[in-house]
């Protein structure tokens, strides 16, 4: 699809691969436009249900922004509106996103892993912020996203030291999911894409946007009182029937997507 990422499709699967190991797969703004364009197409086919993005090679899932294109000159316009590759701001996407974690994710490589709702880890796998180390700061949801996934103090003695975390600490932490041996995060992420493809799409999607979109309120009673159109879309889909109905007549439900 570009020369910054790839594509590959399996049945209802979607693998993107950030491809520029030769920078241990930093990006900048045609790379992020590049992986922009690839999660455009993901959310739009109504026959993707589930998406994995990883990067090339065994030594980086990605550095983060790619410091050295710019501090060469480097053209820096053109960044997506979807945020760091193409995801950090896009916070209307119901389908679920795997991270699969093969070495070091810095930065905004970091905040990639974060955005997505699953986060498997190469046991070699180093995750850090160190923005403040550089003078910067992890504005591509980081600074937001890290305290909601593991609580304040956890979130602070990353934040405002920029220290590595390997793989087995960030299981403890509690953002990443499962930690595996090295060279196999991308094959334990389609497991738990398989997983995930076992259950009706449209009852997915309503449970992520709950979840995502629930947090934005005070409490459960808020929340719960809410609306969310992918729940509607659940309610008024023929999965809602089938599911039920192939419990009854003891079968593998067909799933539609509608």
């Amino acid at each position: 699809m570009s020369d910054f990422c790839s594509v590959e499709r399996d049945g209802h699967l979607t693998v993107i691969t950030i491809n520029r190991p030769e920078v241990m797969n930093s990006l900048h703004p045609a790379a992020n436009r590049a992986l922009a364009e690839a999660f455009d197409a993901f959310e739009n086919d109504p026959d993707q249900w589930v998406a994995i993005i990883t990067g090339a090679g065994d030594r980086a899932f990605s550095a983060g922004n790619d410091l050295k294109h710019q501090a060469t000159g480097g053209d820096m316009s053109g960044q997506p509106e979807s945020g760091f590759a193409g995801l950090t701001a896009r916070f209307d996407l119901a389908k679920p996103v795997i991270a699969a974690v093969n070495g070091v994710a810095m930065g905004g490589g970091f905040e990639i892993a974060l955005a997505c709702d699953i986060i498997v880890a190469a046991e070699n796998a180093l995750f850090a912020l160190p923005e403040p180390r550089v003078g910067l700061a992890a504005l591509a949801g980081g600074i937001h996203r890290l305290p909601r996934q593991i609580g304040l103090k956890n979130a602070m003695g990353m934040l405002l030291t920029g220290r590595r975390v390997p793989a087995a600490e960030g299981k403890e932490l509690g953002f990443v999911n499962e930690v595996v041996p090295k060279g196999q995060a991308l094959e334990a992420a389609k497991a738990w894409a398989a997983q995930i493809l076992e259950c009706a799409p449209l009852s997915v999607r309503a449970s992520k946007q709950a979840a995502m979109q629930g947090q934005d309120y005070a409490g459960v009673r808020e929340a719960q009182g809410a609306k969310f159109s992918a729940l509607h879309d659940m309610l008024k889909s023929e999965d809602f029937i089938e599911g039920p109905k192939a419990f009854a007549e003891k079968r593998t439900p067909s799933w539609k997507g509608r």
